[in-house]
């Protein structure tokens, strides 16, 4: 160490803390420091008082083991365990609550490890990354046994107090882009709710707050269903931040959402409004259409469609990009058949089923095309994901049972197929019209019983169908 000036590497070995701690006192201020040509120094001087101040110097990254602050050599002597371990060559120290030790990569760079028992006993052995000396693997390893003891005595810590903003970067980079694959939308809704609870700590945030969002983005003129993706957004995040210990309680448990049964959409295409559509589709577009009605297939699961999951010879269709993440198997009927059969001959050298007749590259969209056709068809107010509806619909309509359907669409819950299989409103008006019709028949019936009465003499039947003497 210089005398009068300490570089960051000398002072975070002197303070027995990582320099990222010491580049965030100094960013905070909170260290006497110098710079000089730009870098930053230390006065040993300073330091010291600075030290004797505070009462502690490791205010954040503090030990278990007090005597931590004495000398390393003289700690060693007295924690340290067995003879062997206070050899000059020895690469392996045992403190008792577990050991520091050192290993060189095939660059002959040095790397610092720890090795100790969780609160179930099974060994644990890791790098500390960016350690630069054995006292900071010690402190490391000292953190370590500490939360190990908190765990396994149920000590709880006082959680840290965390801006929303950063949080949701956590949200994002930790949770979303590993376990979901719809990360972009999650980004995309966060955008709106990062602005709003900029200025708040996690633990600020209270059920109220959350109530005065919902109100403020319906006056936004958003629609009540999209006002609960993010709700569904909130819930999930601060269940993590619980969970992460970096919140006590959500204040999402008690909050409703929005009832969507007003958003659900009944459009169901005819057999009129589908031959309409697929005569004036696009060569490229129609195959798509005909693979989305004959299998209730969402949009991007077609388009993902690759030919080593069609066989023709067993008539299925092996589903793998699907929305759940799980594999499903639909049953290829005779029209979609002799339409694949046709494709298959037209079959360009890619490995996918549907190719931009422009680049010759698979299809990411079909948007444009869609539209064209419609309008041309005269179809008003049609979604692609109406197809899917569509397909279920008559599924349902012709006596396939839910939990079949269920299995085609890829649902995990029956509840989910519900929505998509309402009957449509002439069924249900068919249904009570079917009623009326036998009630006249018995009339009829009722009104012959009276005209042959026993004595040969009509009988005047009464107000009642069912009072006949």
């Amino acid at each position: 160490m210089s005398q009068s000036l300490l570089t960051v590497k000398e002072l975070s070995s002197f303070l027995h803390v990582h320099p990222n701690t010491v580049y965030k006192w100094t960013d905070e201020k909170r260290i006497p420091f110098i710079k000089l040509n730009g870098l930053v120094r230390f006065n040993k001087k300073q330091i010291e008082e600075w030290q004797n101040q505070n009462n502690s110097p490791i205010p954040e990254n503090g030990s278990i083991l007090p005597n931590l602050m004495i000398p390393l050599p003289e700690y060693d002597r007295m924690i340290l365990k067995g003879r062997s371990a206070l050899s000059k060559n020895s690469k392996r120290w045992n403190y008792g609550f577990g050991a520091v030790y050192t290993r060189k990569t095939k660059q002959g760079k040095e790397r610092w490890y720890i090795d100790y028992r969780d609160e179930e006993g099974k060994r644990i052995q890791r790098i500390v990354k960016n350690a630069q000396s054995r006292d900071e693997a010690v402190i490391a390893l000292q953190q370590q046994v500490l939360s190990v003891f908190s765990r396994e005595h149920n000590v709880k810590q006082k959680p840290k107090k965390t801006k929303f903003l950063d949080f949701a970067e956590q949200y994002v980079e930790n949770y979303a882009k590993v376990n979901k694959r719809s990360w972009k939308t999650d980004e995309c809704y966060l955008q709106g709710m990062m602005q709003y609870f900029s200025k708040y700590y996690l633990d600020e945030i209270t059920s109220l707050h959350i109530e005065k969002y919902k109100v403020y983005r319906l006056k936004q003129n958003v629609r009540p269903s999209t006002v609960n993706r993010c709700l569904a957004i909130l819930r999930k995040m601060f269940n993590l931040a619980v969970e992460w210990d970096l919140l006590k309680i959500s204040p999402m448990r008690k909050i409703k959402f929005y009832s969507e049964k007003d958003n659900l959409k009944e459009r169901i295409l005819t057999k009129d409004e589908e031959t309409r559509l697929l005569e004036e589709s696009a060569e490229h577009l129609k195959p798509i259409l005909i693979v989305a009605l004959n299998t209730g297939m969402r949009r991007g699961e077609i388009l993902n469609l690759k030919w080593n999951q069609v066989d023709l010879k067993r008539k299925t269709i092996r589903v793998e990009e699907t929305k759940s993440g799980k594999m499903r198997f639909i049953s290829v009927n005779t029209p979609l058949l002799h339409e694949l059969q046709k494709h298959q001959s037209t079959k360009s050298t890619s490995d996918y089923l549907f190719i931009n007749p422009k680049t010759g590259k698979p299809l990411t969209s079909v948007k444009t095309a869609f539209k064209a056709a419609c309008r041309r068809a005269g179809i008003f107010n049609l979604r692609f994901h109406d197809l899917r509806h569509t397909f279920a619909s008559r599924l349902v309509e012709r006596g396939i049972d839910l939990i079949t359907v269920k299995e085609l669409l890829g649902h995990s819950s029956v509840k989910i197929t519900e929505r998509y299989t309402h009957s449509q409103q002439e069924r249900k008006i068919q249904a009570v019209e079917a009623l009326t019709e036998k009630t006249a028949e018995k009339e009829v019936d009722l009104l012959h019983i009276c005209d042959t009465a026993r004595d040969g003499k009509r009988v005047k039947p009464t107000s009642s169908l069912f009072s006949v003497n």
